[in-house]
């Protein structure tokens, strides 16, 4: 045990001490941040107020052009021709023109500017134009914008689970993002921190520094200080980016509360704008339920059982998949030989991620329930499982097996490396690591 403990030792602090750790830790919150905010900021600061010249030969459209924070509009009842030459010499962005017929022709609009059109402008004066055209044939058949909207029914179907003949409350919408946060986040840890097993054991054989450590720590010890050693590196890192992230964020939300608030009124405007102020108000009050809904179905979830599963789960697959894969590291002589073994080993996980996506659909599906229960798939489809409901005994068995797997996994990755660890210069194949694994001691 104690050798074991120094051999983590080593592997914990090399790994934390490296730049490239010291980089990504930082970087990798920051950077995702900073995109958000990006775009949180270039959507602000891109709005800057756009004249459009409006040429209403039908006569029906000019009261649905209201002026806004981005847009504001200007009219004219010159001809086409004239308006034309005066949109050149004018700071209009566009000139609209409106045919006589629009009733009869919707596809006779055209839009007129000194570059291309951007698709924001083109889609907000289509839909003016195609609001209005809908309330004149509305009118025209005797039925009100008013009445239109009150046939509308919306309706919200509550969703709740029986347990032990009790109502709880459950949603859907927020088990589906936990399940696929959490599945994501465990199919790419599990290849980025097994990966780091296996050149780490490549990079000591290849370097001949395993001989020297070989003489005081047995091969297994080696292994399994290496695959926990890994494991808290992997764990540190998530502990700092969840930190500096929740940091990042609360000084970015401090810095831009401004633009944040001129985004909100900006909305709110746009939405008073394009409907009557009833309905808007209506729309806000569905939106700000649905919120609420959202976050009382978070609630509800069993968030100590999800964040103690994925915990475990987490754990468990990595060190299942780095047991194998630091056996690959062990059995060649340079790390571009490892692809032959490594795609069979991470086949079973590409295939759990798979049957994750059709478990978010039916958690209870035959294909679903195996595949959360082998030890090969189960750390991906049974933390996708568990957000929707699972049984106890089902959780049970599946880490119970997981475990077993694991073991079964260590016990075969420790045969092949107490051999593969000092032998050189040989081409191996699933043969011999086949052999290897009855070789005697």
């Amino acid at each position: 045990m104690k050798n074991i403990l120094l051999v983590l030792r080593r592997e914990y602090l090399v790994r934390v001490k490296k730049k490239s750790f010291i980089v990504m830790t930082i970087l990798t919150p920051l950077l995702f941040v900073l995109f958000y905010a990006g775009i949180i900021w270039t959507a602000v600061s891109s709005t800057e107020t756009k004249l459009v010249t409006v040429l209403d030969q039908s006569g029906l459209m000019k009261s649905g052009f209201k002026d806004s924070k981005q847009l504001k509009f200007g009219f004219t009842d010159a001809e086409l021709d004239i308006a034309k030459s005066e949109f050149d010499k004018s700071t209009s962005s566009a000139l609209l023109h409106i045919p006589a017929d629009i009733a009869e022709n919707p596809r006779g609009v055209r839009i007129y500017a000194r570059k291309n059109v951007s698709l924001e402008l083109k889609a907000a004066l289509e839909k003016v134009i195609e609001d209005q055209l809908e309330d004149l044939k509305l009118r025209e058949a005797g039925i009100t914008p008013q009445t239109l909207e009150d046939s509308k029914v919306d309706v919200s179907a509550q969703t709740l689970s029986l347990e032990e003949g009790r109502e709880k409350e459950s949603n859907s919408g927020a088990a589906t993002i936990i399940a696929v946060v959490c599945g994501m986040i465990i199919y790419f840890s599990v290849l980025l921190y097994g990966t780091q097993v296996m050149r780490s054991v490549s990079e000591e054989k290849t370097s001949r520094i395993v001989e020297v450590i070989i003489s005081s720590v047995k091969p297994f010890q080696l292994l399994v200080g290496k695959i926990v050693g890994v494991a808290l590196v992997g764990l540190t890192q998530f502990a700092l980016w969840i930190l500096l992230t929740v940091i990042l964020i609360s000084g970015a939300g401090y810095v831009m509360r401004d633009k944040l608030t001129d985004i909100q009124k900006a909305v709110a405007e746009q939405q008073a704008s394009s409907m009557p102020g009833e309905i808007s108000k209506e729309m806000q009050e569905s939106q700000e339920s649905s919120a609420a809904r959202m976050l009382d179905g978070i609630r509800s979830l069993n968030i100590p059982l999800i964040l103690g599963s994925f915990l475990f789960y987490f754990l468990g697959g990595y060190l299942l998949y780095s047991a194998l894969l630091g056996a690959v590291g062990s059995a060649v002589d340079h790390e571009s030989d490892t692809q032959q073994f490594v795609f069979p080993i991470t086949l079973p996980l590409i295939f759990g991620f798979v049957v994750a996506q059709m478990a978010i659909r039916d958690p209870d599906s035959p294909l679903v329930f195996w595949t959360s229960m082998i030890p090969f798939t189960s750390p991906i489809v049974m933390m996708v499982r568990i957000p929707f409901g699972v049984p106890a005994w089902q959780i049970l068995l599946s880490m119970a097996l997981l475990v077993a797997g694991f073991l079964g996994t260590v016990w075969l990755a420790s045969r092949i490396y107490r051999v593969g660890i000092l032998m050189y210069g040989k081409k191996v194949t699933y043969k011999e690591l086949s052999k290897w694994l009855f070789y005697k001691n």
